[in-house]
């Protein structure tokens, strides 16, 4: 799971930020928000311009060099921050994997090349790369022609990459872990152009067609009556069919033509759904832009059920309830700062508090 991550210098963060999702509190409700001692399930709320997607795009970097799936292909547009243009980007990520307790830190510039690299694994430095300077732990054996070649970032690989290709790992070493964690993360939104980072190897899914191919037409259709409580009629597909076809007072219509926006959104968040049990990490930024307050609130319900860690950005304070997670899964963002709403206030909050009220009446200051 991932434990605390920190960037700097990244677009609109010229300072460090970070979120320690190891710092929750010791509410008696709601308890499946943690696991492990780590917060599970979070929404992060904050005015326009705070930062709430390029915080979460800044969180997936880590995909860019350890993944193969896929990814934005204008991520490196507009990177780094542009009052420090000369200098680089700084990314640290904490991750606890079973007992195991990883520390992973690099520097990229400009154009998103790696500049320097660390890796420690419960306190043990594995590796340290940095201009003119290279360290590698005894059970990494290299010859010092390649060592001279970290050194100097000749081929601008990552360090982790090498390793994993390089030597003959146990499915239990936490490099493996690592690459498992990077691999199954997974970044989307739905507004005026669907994107996504992570999970997938191709960008080209038709939604209709993976639902037919799938049989899920039946399964899709509970889904729908059970979110938004929306029935429709599908008509039974073709296996060789693209897509979605309904029984509209006994015409044949395209489903496409027939749901709204709101809908359409929820179409592709059952694709992914059907994803996310091999996701490690979610983040959906913005996900409810095109929701209904309580169409919103039954969706969270759902995504805080599933396996993985999940998190959302949202402008939607009705989602900032008690009822639904705890005040130290609320997280506000704003200049260069984020924290939980337990630590933006001196206020002992309990669970009959309504925080979205003290938060419309500015109780909680960053």
């Amino acid at each position: 799971m991932l434990v605390k991550f920190a960037v700097k210098n990244y677009r609109g963060f010229k300072d460090r930020i970070e979120i320690d999702l190891s710092k929750h509190a010791s509410y008696d409700f709601n308890e499946f928000v943690i696991r492990d001692e780590i917060i599970k399930n979070g929404i992060i709320y904050g005015p326009n311009g705070s930062g709430k997607s390029n915080f979460s795009l800044a969180l997936f970097d880590i995909v860019y060099h350890l993944s193969h799936t896929w990814k934005k292909t204008d991520y490196y547009v507009n990177f780094i921050n542009a009052n420090r243009l000369s200098e680089s980007v700084d990314f640290e990520y904490t991750f606890k994997f079973d007992e195991d307790v990883l520390f992973y830190s690099y520097s990229k510039n400009a154009t998103g090349v790696l500049l320097q690299e660390k890796l420690v694994v419960n306190n043990k430095q594995i590796f340290e790369r940095k201009p003119d300077y290279f360290f590698i732990a005894e059970e990494f054996p290299m010859e010092d022609g390649l060592k001279e070649n970290f050194k100097h970032n000749v081929n601008n690989i990552s360090v982790v990459n090498f390793l994993l290709t390089s030597f003959p790992l146990q499915k239990e070493n936490p490099l493996i872990k690592l690459q498992t964690f990077a691999n199954s993360m997974l970044w989307f939104r739905n507004l005026e152009v669907r994107e996504f980072i992570g999970l997938e190897l191709s960008g080209n899914a038709l939604l209709d067609e993976y639902i037919i191919k799938n049989n899920l037409v039946k399964d899709f259709s509970d889904f729908l009556y059970q979110i938004s409580n929306q029935k429709f009629d599908f008509i039974e597909p073709n296996p060789a069919d693209h897509y979605l076809f309904c029984n509209y007072n006994g015409n044949k219509i395209q489903f496409d033509y027939i749901i709204s926006t709101g809908t359409s959104s929820l179409r592709l968040l059952y694709f992914w759904i059907k994803r996310m049990n091999d996701s490690s990490f979610v983040f959906i930024d913005e996900f409810d832009a095109y929701y209904h307050f309580e169409l919103s609130y039954t969706v969270c319900k759902y995504l805080f059920s599933l396996n993985c860690q999940v998190f959302l950005s949202s402008h939607n304070t009705y989602l900032m309830t008690n009822d639904l997670l705890r005040p130290d899964c609320n997280f506000i963002i704003n200049d260069n700062k984020i924290k939980s709403l337990n630590n933006c206030t001196d206020k002992d909050l309990k669970f009959g508090h309504n925080i979205e009220k003290l938060y419309r009446g500015n109780t909680f200051q960053l």
